[in-house]
């Protein structure tokens, strides 16, 4: 997922774009290069999920799926849209 840059953070998640899977294929509805969003709290990016009505699926302190601590620098999240 990539996040396009903006100045409202809700934006940001509702803009994300979003890879599906067709035929076990993963597929790109459009080309975007992956964004990342800095300097954002884990409460505020989750607190954004929830405005954009996603829920948090997971999070992690890095790309490799390390565990999320208090000392973690880095954060890797997943939304899901509840069905």
């Amino acid at each position: 997922m990539g996040i396009d840059t903006y100045d409202d953070p809700v934006g940001q998640i509702l803009s994300s774009h979003h890879w599906r899977r067709q035929s076990a294929q993963p597929i790109h509805p459009r080309p975007a290069p992956p964004r990342a969003a800095a300097n954002i709290w884990p409460s505020e990016l989750e607190l954004m999920g929830q405005l954009a009505g996603l829920a948090l699926a997971q999070r992690w302190a890095g790309w490799q799926k390390e565990p999320f601590t208090a000392d973690s620098t880095e954060q890797v999240v997943v939304f899901e849209k509840p069905g």
